[in-house]
Parts: structure tokens; sequence; C-alpha cells
């Protein structure tokens, strides 16, 4: 697809190089010479010096042959009028980046208004994500499926957990809950495993299954035992703002720290059931006083990532239960991981991930009534796409003992109606299914790309015993 991407900052960079990943042509429209030459020294596309917003610079810029404009800047208002200015002109789709939550009324109006096809927000995408590992505190990451009927998790098996040595078709003799690991990382090398697979201390699984089910293996699975219910947040932006609302007020004491008195003053009224603290987070003095060591759960959200990595390692120091962290940078995240700081949150990632999902199904048809959901995992060496089957999907009703699969995939989970299914080998996929594929080799556009019909490329999946092609 030939897509254009008004606003070279972090989103706007992050967008590029995923999608330039992905196989489509970029162009990157900025005002800064030197955002573009690095950008275009570092990536494979092309880079148009002006206002994104002017209608020479997207002519320019080849908006009117465009299958795609993104309007990424920091502005929200400048983005709309890009989009605006890009439907004008011809452009197939637009997505814009909007973040103040005063305007979350109105986006329906401002898709129909300004034509767009999609908003994104990085600062609400990240709050979701926090707000779900909040709920699985065992876990690391958590993703959804199926309207959030369904969860991928991530989580790291110590040493004293009942799965360590165990095979995988050992499982059930050990964890009654149903769920599927699909996916290991072990030594920076990310496996598919099959059911002869051993498990050892120090892996990082991703497990998915219905939500209950989820909750009911972390549970069996050992580690914080616990339920959250005082949280700690350093640095009162968006991201805290958004996630202060979606917690409930009931069930959790929210405590943020910012270092803006102004700030302090608009978190006051806009968060009346937060308690508020006018300081410097950064400062482990004024974490102590606060109370670090007594909460369940630690929040770095400033925009500075060594603030965020130093406060998080204090908080471990500490025992604080579950730390998460944010970073801006994407070469961050093994570092932290690295360090011990196992939830790691990047807002950019998120962002680049939801608009890999929509282009993915643009390309695989008009009404992307097949792709689903997409989650990159394994911080982008894996990913798993939730699909609909339709009349058009291949094999429709074949047990999957019979199907020619590619290799180095898991055809993880059918959602049948209100019914989950971990697939053995007599079931089959039917028209109207939910199906989640897993895969660290393909990127998937279209549910019928899982099949091979050359018998060589056929590699046989065993699970729980079970095993088909």
């Amino acid at each position: 697809m030939n897509i254009i991407i008004v606003g070279d900052g972090k989103v706007g960079y992050a967008l590029a190089d995923q999608l330039n990943q992905e196989g489509h042509s970029i162009t990157v429209i900025d005002n800064k010479l030197d955002k573009l030459n690095n950008t275009m020294d570092q990536l494979d596309v092309i880079g148009v010096l002006g206002n994104g917003a002017s209608l020479d610079v997207q002519i320019e810029a080849g908006v009117p042959d465009a299958d795609l404009l993104i309007a990424a800047t920091s502005a929200d208002e400048l983005n709309m009028i890009c989009c605006f200015t890009a439907k004008s002109l011809g452009a197939k789709r637009t997505i814009a980046r909007v973040r103040n939550p005063e305007y979350s009324a109105q986006l329906n109006l401002f898709k129909e208004q300004f034509g767009l096809s999609m908003v994104i927000n990085p600062e609400l995408e990240a709050a979701r994500e926090i707000s779900r590992v909040l709920k699985f505190p065992q876990a690391t990451k958590v993703e959804t499926f199926s309207k959030g009927r369904v969860e991928l998790v991530e989580v790291k098996i110590q040493e004293d957990a009942p799965l360590v040595g165990k095979k995988l078709m050992e499982m059930p003799s050990v964890i009654s809950a149903k769920v599927l690991i699909c996916a290991v990382e072990r030594c920076h090398e990310v496996i598919i495993p099959k059911g002869g697979f051993v498990l050892k201390a120090g892996d990082r699984i991703h497990v998915t299954g219905e939500s209950r089910q989820i909750a009911a293996f972390l549970g069996q699975l050992g580690g914080l035992k616990r339920r959250l219910r005082s949280i700690m947040l350093v640095g009162g932006g968006r991201i805290a703002y958004n996630l202060v609302r979606m917690l409930d007020e009931k069930v959790f004491r929210v405590t943020i720290i910012e270092k803006s008195q102004e700030r302090c003053d608009a978190l006051c009224g806009l968060l009346p059931h937060a308690s508020i603290i006018h300081g410097d987070g950064s400062d482990t003095e004024v974490l102590e006083s606060e109370g670090i060591a007594g909460v369940d759960a630690f929040v770095a959200l400033t925009n500075i990532d060594e603030e965020n990595l130093i406060m998080s390692m204090v908080a471990s120091q500490m025992s604080v239960p579950k730390i998460i962290t944010k970073t801006g940078r994407f070469n961050n995240l093994e570092i932290m991981e690295k360090l011990g700081i196992d939830t790691v949150i990047n807002p950019k990632m998120t962002v680049a991930n939801q608009t890999i999902q929509y282009v993915r199904a643009v390309q695989n048809s008009v009404d992307m009534s097949n792709i689903n959901t997409l989650h990159k995992i394994v911080n982008g060496r894996a990913e798993a796409v939730e699909f609909t089957a339709g009349e058009d999907t291949y094999n429709l009703g074949v047990p999957l003992e019979k199907l020619a699969l590619r290799r180095n995939l898991l055809l993880a989970l059918i959602v049948r109606g209100d019914k989950v299914i971990i697939p053995g080998g007599k079931d089959s996929i039917r028209s109207e299914d939910r199906v989640v594929v897993l895969t660290n080799e393909y990127k998937f556009v279209h549910l019928n790309d899982i099949f091979q019909a050359d018998s060589s490329e056929v590699e046989a999946v065993e699970y729980e015993g079970t095993l088909y092609l």
C-alpha cells in the first residue's frame, strides 16, 4: 500500500518503521529537516519537508494517490485538518492521532466530518494495557481477543513453579485450568512448542484461554497471590488520567505524584477519588515519605525513560509486588527486562500494532471483516492474529488432523458463539468462527494464508497428546 505519514516524532517514526517492515511504500511529511534526514537515513522511506496540512505539500507527497494517510503530529487539531485535506484530495483512507480526553465524546462526529477511518490515542491504549495487567498481576503482559472474552498473557516461570521440568502434554496433571501455552521465549529464542517441549525456570510463556481459565491458571502457577489494592503512579499525564478513570474506585486506592503544581491542581478536580501529591517522584525521599514500601503496585509514567527506570528499581528494592514501567524507546524494552523490570509499556508500539492490524484488514477485504485483532508479542518477534472465518475460508468442516498447515504456526483457539475451544485434531473451523493463530515467521493477511498446499511445507503439530497436521 501507498501510505503517507504526517509527523516524524516518536509515534510517526514508530509507524514508519513498522509499516516499512510490512512491505508498504512509506512517505513521511515533517517541517523539520533534521528529523526527516534521520528517518530517511534509518529507514527506506521518502521524506517531504513542509506543513502536512498544506494542500501543496500533500500534493507533492502524493496524497491524491495514497491508500492511507496517517496524521500523527502532536497537535490533535492539526491532525484532523490533515485528514480533511487528504480526503478532499482523494486519499482513500485517513487515520488521526487524537489524544485530548475532552474530544472523547466527539470522536464519531470527527470521523464523519473529517473523513476519518480510524482514531488512534497512544495514551488511552497504554492506560488500557496497564489496567489489564493490574487485573492479572502475576502476568507481565496481557492482550485480549474476542472483545475481551479471551486473554493472551505473558508469564515468567519461577523456580518453584509446578510446571518446571514438565512436558506440555503433562500440564493437565499439575494445572487443571483449560489454557494453551502457545509460545515460549527462552534465551532470546521464540519457540512455538509441541507437546514434548519441557518448560524451565526463567522461560517467558505466552498463555491463552478464557478469562476465568487464565485467572485459574495464574492462581495455580504460584507467584503473586494477593489482589492489588493500593497503587502509586508517578507522572500525572494523560496515561495516568485515563488509567485512574478506568480503575474501580471501590477496589483501588490510587496515589499520583506529579512534579507540576498546575497539573496537580487540574488532577484534583478531574480525579477527586485519587490522592494527588505535588512532588518529584524521581527523588527517593519523596517516594519513601509517600509510602512506596507499602503499596501493592508502582507505575512509572514520566516522559523520561531514565527516571522511570531508576524509580522502578527503587520500587523493586522496596519489594513492591507489581511494577509497571513506561518507555518511549523501543531499544529500552530489552534493557529494562534484563534489569528485572518485567512489565514495560510502550505506547508507540501499541499504536503501531493497532495500525498494522487496520492496514492488513484493508489489504484483505473492503469491509475489513476478516482480521479482528492483531497483537505483536515477544518484543515484536511473534504475533497473534484473530480472524473471522467466512464462507470463502478453505477447508471448512475438515478436521484439523487432515489439514496441511504451514510450519511455525499454532492454531491456538477457536471461538464459536459463547464457546471457547482449544482445538485438537478432531476439531474443525466453521464459518463465523473466530480463529486465533500464532506465528513467529509469517505476516498473515487472510485466514487462508495458514494453509499450505505443498506437503513439503507441512509440519505435524501436537498438543496434549493430540496430533494434527
